[in-house]
């Protein structure tokens, strides 16, 4: 008959593992081996540095809890098991175990409610940074305007034609700075919407890319995926910056290859708003990475993970998808980063 303290393990619905100083798996609750789909006996044949392809958490610093006999604790945590993402709540505790010392690692998924709140949280960041950079982007125009026209009666005005040289110059930069603030604003109003099939506007981003870049790219298509209401124009925008960006990114990766996969997601909350029929595309890339600081701001204006970049690609992304209703996602590990767009399909 089991004891109580089996039972309770067996019962819980967060993984419990304990390890011994070399990370190897020793025990695993029912839990465990459903987060990680693999029996405890095939659990007990692995590291936990050998079951999880990424981890946010630096696993040396797990691993120091045993030195310092101090619990470590992160509230979100990423881990990528067998491929696929998982966001837990982590605790990590010194522990005696078999009389010899061990680790008590608890893992508790996190609710889709609490997932849904910190998109909310994030969205509503998002969009008070773009209201500030639109505020100070207006305020930014207006001297220009005044600088360009006083420039060109200048010109005009001058005794000696070879001084308009300079004036040309405070022209030239003024039109430029209006240029960098026209594509900082991004496009302001929905164009025109028509039903359109997805797949004809990654037809044509595939098509630039491949031309424009040494890189692979592979088609995973859904082709019962429903035509959805858009402006071409503005999604093939919207598609091009990501891939763009992670072809630019691929540069300097060995066999570079990007997959453009489409789904059908049903059931989908897009900020805050539930929708009975979703079409997901996902833009897959196995560059290095983006760094996990930069990860929740990298749709903010002037934000860039690459070097050079001028970070305005995404942010018009961000502002096109959400003019049509959907959602721009990303997860990101090294050797892996997929960029999911969500767009409502409305019958």
């Amino acid at each position: 008959m089991a004891s109580l303290t089996e039972t309770v393990m067996d019962n819980l619905i967060t993984a419990v593992l304990v390890l011994d100083q070399e990370l190897m798996v020793t025990y695993a609750n029912p839990a465990a081996e459903q987060l990680f789909c693999l029996s405890e006996r095939r659990l007990r044949e692995h590291p936990l540095t050998e079951l999880v392809q990424h981890c946010s958490v630096d696993l040396e610093l797990v691993k120091a809890t045993l030195d310092s006999g101090q619990s470590l604790t992160d509230s979100d945590v990423t881990l990528v098991v067998d491929g696929n993402q998982r966001k837990v709540e982590l605790s990590a505790s010194p522990l005696m175990w078999a009389r010899s010392p061990s680790m008590l690692i608890e893992l508790k998924a996190i609710g889709h409610q609490q997932q849904i709140s910190r998109e909310l949280q994030q969205q509503a960041q998002q969009q008070a940074a773009k209201e500030l950079v639109r505020g100070l982007a207006h305020e930014i125009k207006n001297p220009l305007g005044g600088l360009r026209g006083a420039a060109q009666l200048l010109e005009k005005m001058l005794p000696d034609p070879s001084l308009g040289e300079y004036t040309r110059i405070i022209i030239e930069q003024a039109d430029r700075l209006r240029n960098l603030v026209d594509r900082l604003l991004g496009p302001q109003k929905p164009g025109h919407r028509q039903q359109e099939n997805i797949h004809v506007v990654i037809e044509k981003v595939r098509q630039l890319v491949e031309l424009g870049y040494h890189v692979h790219v592979t088609r995973d298509y859904d082709p019962s995926l429903p035509d959805i209401e858009m402006d071409p124009e503005q999604m093939e925008q919207a598609i091009l910056n990501v891939v763009n960006n992670a072809a630019q990114i691929l540069a300097d990766t060995p066999n570079p290859e990007i997959t453009l996969r489409t789904r059908t997601e049903h059931q989908v909350v897009i900020n805050g708003k539930r929708h009975r029929l979703a079409a997901r595309i996902d833009v897959i890339d196995n560059g290095p990475g983006i760094a996990p600081e930069l990860q929740d701001t990298l749709f903010y204006p002037m934000v860039s993970g690459r070097a050079g970049g001028t970070g305005l690609g995404l942010s018009i992304t961000r502002n096109l998808i959400d003019q049509h209703q959907g959602k721009v996602l990303v997860n990101s590990w090294p050797g892996s980063t997929t960029f999911t767009i969500l767009l409502p399909i409305r019958r």
